[in-house]
């Protein structure tokens, strides 16, 4: 489980170049700490109301995240890191 977290994060550091692939591998580590945080509370039988908590910050961030893409691809034309900065400059 925490290899998989390790290798989302290394493909987040990896893929800095597309806003899709960085924000696809973000919802692959929430959702292996979504899981590591089930196993850990029902081990330890904590009660799982928290579990509410954070699956709807996952979605929050999800729907920023569409959001922004949306927002990044209708302005750019694509969703390159780099074509952002040439165009501010």
């Amino acid at each position: 489980m925490l290899i998989g977290l390790y290798f989302s994060m290394k493909t987040f550091f990896l893929f800095k170049k597309h806003l899709f692939l960085m924000l696809l591998s973000l919802e692959f580590s929430m959702l292996l700490i979504l899981v590591l945080l089930i196993n850990i509370m029902s081990i330890f039988s904590y009660d799982l109301y928290l579990l509410t908590y954070f699956i709807v910050f996952m979605v929050c961030e999800a729907v920023l995240g569409l959001v922004l893409l949306t927002l990044v691809v209708r302005s750019y034309g694509s969703d390159y890191i780099k074509s952002m900065c040439a165009v501010s400059c």
